[in-house]
């Protein structure tokens, strides 16, 4: 059984999109629809902007998902027989499974990245990546430590990254160190996401999505929140929200497609970084980047 998975916030690079915007006449629709529903030209920035512009959370969360749903779409005979997507990812799989339309994601995209941005204003926070530790030590670390700090995306064995308020994200790493982890690291991203200080971003985002139509998708989603295989509309609505503020539990929701049957992963979008998560969390099972060939 074939997965298709899609990318998060991190995947961005420059130039991105421009050889699917240029081989496919149908992803050369999507970029300049996404242009009018945004507001601005973003197309450019994807393929001319600096990295530094491409690191805005307003620009890398559509740009993210406007790559990875026009690649997607121009794909030949791309029948997933389930999805997942790591975060924003999670949005880009269900335009592919057919629970959402592209408009309507790519709008729920732009408020959920302003809703996001606003919220790391609030309050001085930031994530960090912490190898070579269990997740059980590094979630009773997390607890120990006062302040707000969390474990907020369990990306593959011995890889975790954990989220929170300044000072307590760094007390955290020390903590870690001591315990035996072979790298505790700052991220350089705007803010603690998938952690209790995203609460405004989830209460910003709710009506957005309450307000939007979900259809009843052609295959399951393995949400972040959950883990299981989701069909329900108002199920999959419900997990899209809590996402904001609990954790990317990225490495059970691999186990679980593979323990229901998927045996290939296809990765849609730039970069190739979730092949190589699914590689860490299980060795036999074949993963690809999707093309256009």
């Amino acid at each position: 059984m074939k997965a298709y998975i899609f990318p998060g916030q991190g995947a961005q690079f420059t130039g991105m999109g421009k050889e699917v915007y240029e081989s496919s006449a149908e992803a050369k629709k999507l970029f300049e629809k996404a242009n009018d529903i945004l507001g601005f030209d973003i197309t450019k920035i994807m393929f001319e902007g600096s990295a530094d512009e491409l690191k805005e959370t307003k620009v890398t969360q559509p740009a993210i998902f406007i790559h990875s749903v026009a690649l997607f779409k121009s794909l030949n005979n791309a029948r997933p027989d389930m999805v997942a997507g790591h975060s924003l990812g999670e949005f880009s799989a269900l335009v592919a499974n057919g629970c959402l339309s592209y408009e309507a994601g790519l709008k729920l995209v732009a408020h959920r990245a302003q809703a996001m941005q606003k919220a790391c204003e609030n309050t001085p926070s930031t994530m960090a990546a912490v190898l070579g530790l269990d997740d059980e030590t590094v979630e009773a670390v997390c607890a120990d430590v006062d302040g707000v700090v969390v474990a907020a995306n369990y990306n593959c064995p011995g890889q975790l990254i954990i989220s929170g308020e300044n000072k307590a994200v760094e007390e955290a790493c020390e903590r870690l160190k001591e315990r035996g982890a072979k790298r505790a690291l700052l991220l350089p991203v705007g803010g603690a996401f998938h952690s209790p200080l995203m609460e405004p971003a989830r209460e910003e985002l709710a009506a957005a999505i309450e307000n939007t139509t979900f259809d009843k998708p052609k295959c399951p989603i393995y949400q972040n929140v959950s883990t299981f295989a989701v069909k329900k509309p108002e199920e999959i609505k419900e997990n899209l929200l809590f996402q904001l503020t609990s954790p990317v539990k990225w490495t059970q929701s691999v186990q679980k497609m593979i323990e229901n049957g998927a045996s290939e992963f296809i990765e849609v979008g730039p970069g190739k970084v979730l092949q190589g998560l699914v590689k860490k969390i299980d060795r036999n099972v074949e993963t690809k980047s999707a093309s256009l060939d």
